[in-house]
């Protein structure tokens, strides 16, 4: 099948949840040829519509018809310890017929196997290449690749098969800077059709076309993710402006229907005057009495027809404006003086190996970039400033309160409220207090008496944030694990308005590079067997040639 004729089309789509909560209804969208982001908040949707697509789930009602070979990258990949490379790339039973011709075995069944496919090792080895897996050869077993190259083993068996459709689920997700170009380049080349689930910046500036999943419903923007910011920018500024309008119009309608019922009410005592005094004749007072009141009736209903159309018109205006709230909160306490010692590292060894020679210090409110491939042994660096890991060697003294965010989120009680967590962490503050401050981080009213079992990823992650930011006595110095993890782009604002009122020290270990420049980082440091500065732009062009 050619490129130009492969496409997805889902038609009159209906999913719901095993509790009976609608994921679709009625959902019509097609994707032809073309890379597409498909892009919307935590929970609205994107897996389950890919696994329908790829077949692992299936509508309540409608179809979906997929023209072209199907591959499909889950946002979990699991593969066998034990498999070796050839077999996750599937061409181990080619590979061995191919073995066996070459060692004299002429049977019929060694030919079918092999097929029209002589050069699958040789495409293997430059599709491994390809994505910086060249090093791993066919023969290793999964067991020895980290879960980076998993991921990208994967996504070589899939390149390798060469389909016509291509499903991406949060591919970056684990990926340190280097796999991620790899990664980019190969979407770059993609000739098929693709649709990819990402948070990540510089993955969804490289598609041609944004899907925008919100309600049920896709609308779609041309061009890459900063290109669907400036045009939903605009779109939100005219809906904030037919807000403004639709209410004046509204205010006008209800005072045209307030001036309405007093020219009524006049009218109608002056009727009484005039019948009181019978200075007409009883017939005559009763017809005009008559016609005031068909009169008043049809003016009546004239007004609240058109304040009904009013309310309607904001309505549609208010809905069209976009609700996504920020996290707006003073965290004056958290304020470290330029200066202060903040942490010190001495001759540290950690667990993993990973060294930090001499002497380094941490001072004033500096806000570090941790960067450096995976398995570098930046967590089991942030784990041991936290206290959670003795190094093998060496000091660290943190000088200030600290509060460190794992990866995991797994630092709250999952079958207490939000409310309650918090307290946990400020026992001292009083509800009123708690409830108070968690306002400002979304939780209001009654979900901030939400179990955290119950909550959603982009929840649970700012009930944490707030847990964490929150505390007492204040965190001068926060520590962040590759933050932006599963977060959508709403979640990662959010984050980053919340670190915009945090005055204290940072240190955010992550591979996200346009998330790390977006929160002010003034250091960058490269772990990689040892601890050194670097630069955002040294990264960039390192990565970019890897």
């Amino acid at each position: 099948m050619t490129v130009s004729s492969s496409f997805i089309t889902c038609t009159s789509l209906s999913y719901a949840w095993p509790d009976g909560t609608a994921v679709f209804d009625d959902l019509q969208v097609s994707f032809g040829p073309g890379r597409s982001g498909l892009i919307g908040l935590n929970g609205s949707g994107k897996s389950t519509l890919l696994r329908l697509i790829a077949g692992e789930l299936a509508p309540a009602e409608g179809a979906v018809r997929v023209a072209g070979d199907l591959g499909y990258l889950p946002q979990n990949v699991t593969l066998g310890t034990a498999l070796r490379v050839d077999e996750a790339l599937g061409i181990a039973a080619t590979r061995a017929a191919l073995h066996a011709i070459e060692a004299g075995d002429v049977r019929e069944e060694r030919f079918a196997e092999v097929g029209d496919d002589w050069d699958v090792e040789e495409r293997a080895v430059a599709t491994l290449d390809g994505l910086g897996l060249g090093h791993i050869g066919l023969d290793r077993t999964i067991g020895e690749l980290s879960g980076g190259e998993s991921v990208l083993l994967r996504l070589a068996a899939l390149l390798l098969r060469r389909p016509d459709v291509l499903l991406l689920d949060e591919p970056t997700n684990n990926l340190d800077l280097y796999a991620r170009r790899r990664l980019y380049a190969a979407v770059d080349a993609w000739p098929g059709v693709m649709v990819v689930v990402s948070h990540d910046r510089e993955l969804l500036d490289r598609v041609d076309q944004i899907a925008d999943l919100r309600g049920g419903g896709i609308t779609w923007y041309g061009g890459g993710f900063s290109a669907y910011e400036e045009a939903l920018a605009a779109e939100q500024e005219a809906a904030e402006r037919m807000v403004r309008v639709a209410d004046a119009d509204l205010r006008r309608q209800r005072r045209e229907l307030s001036d309405a019922h007093v020219k009524l009410a006049r009218r109608k005592r002056y009727g009484q005057k005039m019948w009181d005094s019978k200075r007409e004749p009883k017939v005559v007072m009763g017809e005009r009495k008559r016609q005031a009141q068909v009169a008043a009736g049809k003016h009546r209903v004239m007004h609240e027809e058109r304040l009904a159309q009013a309310r309607e018109r904001l309505d549609e205006a208010v809905e069209a404006v976009r609700d996504d709230d920020e996290i707006r909160v003073d965290l004056p306490h958290t304020a470290v003086p330029p200066g202060r010692s903040v942490l010190t590292l001495r001759d540290v060894v950690l667990a993993c190996g990973a060294r930090v020679e001499g002497g380094f210090e941490l001072r004033g409110p500096e806000r570090i970039a941790l960067v450096g491939r995976n398995g570098a042994g930046k967590t089991t660096l942030l784990r041991t400033v936290a206290g959670e890991l003795d190094p093998l060697s060496g000091e660290v003294t943190a000088h200030v309160p600290l509060r460190f965010l794992p990866q995991r989120l797994d630092v709250l009680d999952e079958e207490a409220t939000v409310a309650e967590n918090v307290a946990r962490f400020a026992p001292e503050a009083t509800d009123n207090r708690i409830r108070a401050r968690l306002a400002r981080f979304l939780f209001k009213g009654d979900r901030a008496g939400q179990r955290v079992a119950t909550l959603s990823g982009g929840e649970r992650f700012r009930a944490t944030l707030a847990a964490l930011m929150l505390a007492e006595p204040a965190p001068r110095l926060l520590l962040l694990d590759e933050p932006t993890n599963n977060l959508d782009m709403a979640s990662v604002r959010r984050l980053t308005t919340a670190l915009e009122s945090y005055e204290g020290a940072l240190i955010v270990a992550g591979h996200d590079i346009p998330f790390l420049e977006s929160i002010g980082v003034t250091r960058w440091l490269r772990l990689d067997g040892e601890l050194r500065d670097t630069t955002a732009e040294e990264i960039r062009a390192e990565t970019a040639g890897a």
